[in-house]
């Protein structure tokens, strides 16, 4: 198997935040405005902590168990750890304390799943929403007619805050019309923000990843989640 070394990480790296900075003088906004969070689904400790060592701040796991093994590998001072992958609610008291903020809520029975272990660890959870954009039956997420319901009932749970929203959009192969579905994701989010719903902060957009940075950050995104472009190919064969 290929080895990666540092340098090579720290590079990837560079690429990636010249292509937000870019991405954010286009649109007229701050960078500071976009958070990068670096995808290490099957990414070994080694290679994480070179890119951490590197610079970066957030990183995004999708598998519990992997999540679990990996982190007493990292360091992680410093550094928000995410899970953006879905979340099974018998896992929820096993992954909660892990980590900073869980991206992939999409259900009620979830969302009430994550309040009462919260409470049970004297907690407050820091949640996105997942809204499935694309309404693709292969991906999880929250059909987005269901969306101001679910917030609404989050907005009265205890121990959960509600910070944003998160999506995985459809591939696409123009740019157009990636545009097209973010613009609709971040109408939403400025929606629901006008809402000002109890305990639901509509301050961070998470979307976007390495084959469309650029038109998600356009589009309003304030997180974008890399992995490939960070990373190399994912290795599903270990």
């Amino acid at each position: 198997m290929e080895k990666w070394f540092a340098d090579d990480i720290r590079e990837n790296l560079c690429r990636i935040e010249e292509s937000i900075a870019e991405a954010c003088v286009r649109a007229g906004r701050r960078r500071d405005e976009v958070t990068l969070v670096g995808v290490t689904k099957t990414v070994d400790a080694e290679r994480v902590n070179a890119a951490l060592a590197a610079g970066l701040t957030h990183i995004g796991e999708n598998y519990v168990q992997e999540l679990l093994a990996k982190k007493p590998l990292l360091n992680l001072d410093g550094v928000s750890l995410e899970l953006i992958g879905h979340l099974q609610t018998n896992k929820v008291k096993q992954v909660l304390p892990q980590v900073d903020r869980i991206q992939s809520v999409d259900s009620l029975r979830l969302a009430s799943a994550i309040s009462k272990a919260a409470v049970n660890v004297g907690k407050t959870a820091s949640v996105l929403v997942e809204v499935n954009i694309g309404e693709e039956e292969s991906k999880t997420g929250l059909p987005k007619e269901q969306l101001f319901d679910l917030l609404a009932q989050m907005s009265e749970m205890p121990a959960l805050s509600v910070e944003g929203l998160m999506c995985i959009p459809p591939f696409y192969e123009k740019s157009e019309q990636r545009r097209k579905v973010f613009s609709e994701m971040y109408q939403m989010f400025l929606d629901i923000r006008d809402k000002k719903l109890d305990n639901v902060n509509m301050h961070t957009l998470s979307m976007g990843m390495s084959a469309d940075v650029t038109e998600a950050i356009l589009e309003g995104s304030t997180m974008v989640r890399v992995g490939t472009a960070l990373f190399g190919a994912r290795n599903y064969a270990k």
